[in-house]
C-alpha cells in the first residue's frame, strides 16, 4: 500500500488542493474557491449566499451555455421546437397555510418558472421524499391539492418518484418538481435584455406569502388576515406576452429573496441600474405592520403569485392595461424605470423624498418558506 493510500489526506489539504485544480470545462482556468466549510440555512435564501453557492459550487462545475444563460428555466431546441425545462424543491413549513400549501406551492411554483420564460406549461413530474411517520391523510390532502393546482394551471403529471427515510430524517414531506412547457412566442426573455429607458411593472401586493407562512410559523396573530398569494401566472403571462410579445425583455417571479433580490439579479445581469418608487409598490396594511413590528422589509419577503415584467416604455401603458384585465393583475402598476446608471444596482425613491440602496441581502429574513 502506497504513503497516500495509507495516509489520506486531511479535508482541509484536500479542499485546497481540489480548489486549484483546472476545470476541463472551463478550459485552464481554476474552480472558484468556496470559503464556507459548511452549509447554512442562509445559502438556501435567494440571497448573496444562494447566489455564491450555485456560482461556485454548480455552475462552475456544471457549466455549459444553456445553465451559464441562470434563467429560470432553460430554453432548449430540440426537433425544431423550443422547449422550457425547469425543476424545483419544496420544503415549506408548515405544510398548509391560508391560500396554500407544500402541493399547491409545488405545481403553481414549477408552472411560474416556465411561464416567466414565455412558455406554456404542459407537463410535470413529482418526486416525493416522505418522512416515517407522516400522517397519510396529510399525504392525500397534499396529492389532492396538487391536483387540482396542475388542472386549474392546465398542466398534467406525468410521472414521478416516492422515497421514505427514517423519522427525524426529513421534515414530513419534501416535494421536486419538474415542469416542460412550449415556448409559443418568439420573444427571448433572457433576464440579460433589460435597457435603460425601460418601465418596470409589478402585478401587484407584495410580501403576502413570507409574513403567511411565519405567521403560522410562529402562531401570530394580526388584525386582518394573512393569505398567502400562491398561484399560476401563466395565464397572466399570456395575456402579456399576447399583448405585445415584442416589447417584453424580460419576466420574474419574486420568490425567495422578494422583489429587492429580482430587481437586482436583473440589474446584475444586464448591466444596467434601476430606480423604482416606493410610493407605487403595494404593500397592504397587514404585510406592512406585520413587517414593522418583526423588523422586516418587505421588498425582500417572498411571493408565490406575482411576476416582475421589464418592458419597452412605449408599450408599457397597453401591456399594464393587459395586466389589469387579468384576475391576478387587477393591482398591477409600474414601480419604477430601467436607468443607465449606477450599472448593476437598484436605487428607490423614498416616500420621505430620499434616494436609498436597495441590495441583495447576503443571507434571509425567513428560511423554509418554499
Amino acid at each position: 500500500m502506497s504513503t497516500l493510500e495509507s495516509k489520506p489526506p486531511s479535508l482541509e489539504a484536500e479542499q485546497s488542493a481540489h480548489s486549484e485544480l483546472p476545470n476541463p470545462l472551463l478550459g485552464s482556468c481554476p474552480l472558484p474557491i468556496f470559503e464556507h466549510k459548511k452549509i447554512v440555512l442562509g445559502h438556501g435564501s435567494g440571497g448573496k449566499l444562494s447566489a455564491e453557492l450555485i456560482d461556485k459550487v454548480f455552475v462552475s462545475r456544471f457549466a455549459n451555455p444553456t445553465l451559464e444563460r441562470m434563467n429560470d428555466s432553460a430554453v432548449l431546441e430540440i426537433a425544431g421546437a423550443r422547449l422550457a425545462f425547469t425543476t424545483d424543491s419544496f420544503v415549506v413549513t408548515p405544510l398548509f397555510f391560508p391560500g396554500g400549501d407544500i402541493g399547491s406551492l409545488a405545481v403553481n411554483g414549477t408552472v411560474n418558472d416556465l411561464a416567466m420564460m414565455g412558455a406554456k406549461p404542459l407537463y410535470l413530474s413529482a418526486a416525493f421524499i416522505l418522512e416515517e411517520g407522516l400522517v397519510t391523510s396529510d399525504l392525500m390532502r397534499v396529492v389532492d391539492s396538487m391536483q387540482a393546482a396542475a388542472r386549474l394551471a392546465g398542466v398534467q403529471v406525468v410521472t414521478g418518484d416516492t422515497k421514505v427515510v427514517n423519522h427525524g430524517n426529513a421534515d414530513k414531506v419534501f416535494i421536486t418538481t419538474t415542469g416542460i412547457g412550449q415556448l409559443i412566442h418568439g420573444a427571448c426573455l433572457n433576464s440579460d435584455q433589460a435597457r435603460p429607458g425601460d418601465k418596470i411593472l409589478l402585478s401587484g401586493y407584495i410580501g403576502d406569502h413570507g409574513m403567511t407562512i411565519l405567521s403560522q410559523r410562529e402562531d401570530l396573530d394580526f388584525e386582518a388576515e394573512l393569505r398567502s398569494d400562491c398561484a399560476a401566472l401563466n395565464g397572466l403571462t399570456e395575456a402579456i406576452l399576447d399583448e405585445v410579445p415584442d416589447a417584453v425583455r424580460c419576466m420574474r417571479d419574486p420568490t425567495r429573496g422578494g422583489l429587492a433580490s429580482t430587481l437586482n439579479e436583473i440589474a446584475g445581469r444586464s448591466g444596467v441600474g434601476m430606480m423604482i418608487e416606493e410610493d407605487a409598490i403595494p404593500v397592504s396594511d397587514t404585510v406592512r405592520g406585520a413587517c414593522e413590528m418583526l423588523g422586516l422589509d418587505p421588498l425582500y419577503v417572498a411571493n408565490e403569485g406575482k411576476l416582475v415584467a421589464v418592458v419597452a416604455a412605449d408599450a408599457a401603458p397597453r401591456i399594464l392595461a393587459r395586466m389589469k384585465e387579468h384576475p391576478l393583475g387587477a393591482d398591477s402598476r409600474v414601480i419604477g424605470k430601467v436607468v443607465e446608471e449606477p450599472s448593476g444596482m437598484v436605487l428607490m425613491k423614498t416616500s420621505v423624498g430620499g434616494t436609498r440602496v436597495v441590495d441583495t441581502l447576503f443571507g434571509e429574513q425567513l428560511p423554509r418558506i418554499c
